[in-house]
């Protein structure tokens, strides 16, 4: 669905059907504040461009929303795990180099 920041995302959830105006993010879940889901974490969020650089059924993402120098800004904070090979991502855009392998032109031959 899309997000209010215009991104596709398998995690943003609307309800708009007959006049309702119901709108959570499924990954972030119902946190009580100031750790709460808000519409303008989406702006800044990286979890649609994780999923769209990186379509790995294995990795599972885990998102917090933290909070910045003095309490003023509030980020998505994202992590992610390796079902197959039980172990965290480093970085989540590339996944973790397991479970699929890289195509002839990205590998350097010796």
């Amino acid at each position: 669905m899309r997000t209010p920041a215009g991104k596709e995302c398998r995690y943003f959830y609307g309800n708009y059907h007959r006049g309702a105006h119901h709108e959570e993010c499924r990954l972030i879940g119902d946190k009580q504040p100031p750790n709460a889901w808000t519409p303008d974490l989406c702006n800044t969020c990286p979890v649609p461009d994780i999923l769209r650089a990186n379509g790995c059924e294995h990795m599972t993402l885990m998102a917090q929303v933290k909070r910045g120098v003095l309490g003023v800004k509030r980020r998505v904070k994202v992590s992610a795990y390796c079902r197959k090979t039980h172990d965290f991502v480093e970085d989540p855009h590339v996944g973790c180099g397991q479970c699929h392998d890289l195509p002839d032109a990205f590998k350097i031959y010796e």
